[in-house]
């Protein structure tokens, strides 16, 4: 056992919740947004805007015609596998391969892709950590290793990750549509909470798939944490504290969470009131991109996948045209009720001496 330990720890290899929960999360977001992500805005803005080279075909592979966005699209699978890859401190070889591992286990999840791109890659990572430079040949075993063991587990697990990613996603989303009060209050407050917590809601949106009612209460959940701590905090963190935690992340209160937990009342149960509000009151669906349900007012990619799924929802023909409520509803659970009932709910909390002057400043 002891020899097992001390391979583990020449190699980096840490089996925990802050290595593989936190750590290989929150970078795989990172690989979704820098790719699936980044990819559906420049197709947006080319769409809205008539953008002629980003609406044009720049490829062509295997039929397929692709835009400059999807292009980028096309690569979330690598993109999340690589990313992952870099935080769990694969040596260049092993992360290189994972190139090839992150497409193929992405391709075969399907819908539930990323699920099975985060657990093959994990898997695959240490596998390729293990064997890496402990032949004189490792230029050849590391990737003839790394790439081997990922697509045997892509073709082993990756379809089974993928139905049941499918099959969760559809459940939350089932239950929202037939009890959208109480499961607006639920993934409101779940999402909005995992988008606070150094771990990644984004991904989490994106391994089940969340959209419709329930993606629109994961983005409430969201723009409730994020815009309840920049306006609540205005007074300590000023504007720069507004913007970075307005449209940036909410993540940031995560050491002052630690020292004082009662600071995150406000914005959670600012999540918990806008999450039914959006699915009952306004049926806020978020037909975009799964990841954008949990991204939040994060660069306003929330409210940009809402926006999309109108657009796609016209074009389908299942919605006639975007009306006035439809922005009244996306504005009032995005910005403004967050704004008005995060500090409100925190005023109280002073009142009752469980948050004090400087609880919130930033860092």
């Amino acid at each position: 056992m002891e020899g097992i330990k001390g391979f583990f720890k020449k190699k980096d290899i840490e089996i925990s919740l802050q290595r593989y929960g936190i750590d290989a999360l929150g970078a795989m977001a990172q690989g979704l947004f820098c790719s699936l992500l980044i990819g559906t805005i420049i197709n947006t803005i080319g769409t809205l805007f008539h953008v002629g080279f980003l609406t044009a075909t720049v490829a062509t592979v295997s039929g397929i015609d692709y835009t400059v966005g999807g292009l980028a699209m096309a690569m979330s699978g690598p993109a999340m596998a690589v990313a992952i890859a870099f935080a769990l401190k694969c040596p260049p070889l092993v992360m290189f391969s994972m190139i090839t591992v992150g497409f193929a286990a992405n391709a075969l999840g399907g819908a539930g892709g990323p699920l099975s791109v985060l657990f093959i890659a994990i898997i695959t990572s240490e596998v390729g950590k293990m064997i890496s430079k402990e032949t004189k040949v490792d230029i050849l075993v590391t990737p003839l290793v790394t790439i081997g063991a990922g697509i045997f587990l892509s073709w082993l697990l990756a379809p089974a990750l993928g139905k049941l990613a499918m099959r969760v996603g559809d459940i939350i989303m089932w239950a929202t549509e037939l009890q959208p009060f109480l499961m607006g209050i639920l993934v409101s407050v779940v999402v909005g909470i995992a988008l606070t917590l150094p771990i990644s809601s984004a991904a989490i949106c994106a391994a089940l798939g969340l959209t419709g009612l329930a993606g629109g209460a994961a983005v409430a959940g969201c723009c409730a944490q994020m815009v309840g701590f920049a306006v609540m905090s205005f007074k300590e963190n000023k504007w720069g504290g507004l913007v970075s935690q307005g449209i940036g992340t909410s993540m940031l209160q995560m050491p002052n969470i630690v020292k004082n937990p009662r600071i995150w009342i406000g914005p959670t149960l600012a999540s918990a009131i806008t999450g039914p509000i959006a699915t009952c009151i306004f049926h806020l669906k978020m037909n975009g991109p799964a990841i954008d349900s949990g991204m939040g007012t994060c660069g306003l990619v929330g409210q940009i996948g809402v926006f999309q799924g109108w657009l796609a929802d016209i074009e389908a023909g299942s919605k006639a045209a975007i009306t006035a409520t439809d922005w009244i509803g996306l504005i009032l659970i995005s910005f403004v009720l967050p704004a008005i009932l995060a500090p409100a709910i925190n005023a109280v909390c002073r009142k009752l001496g469980w948050v004090k002057d400087g609880d919130l400043t930033l860092a």
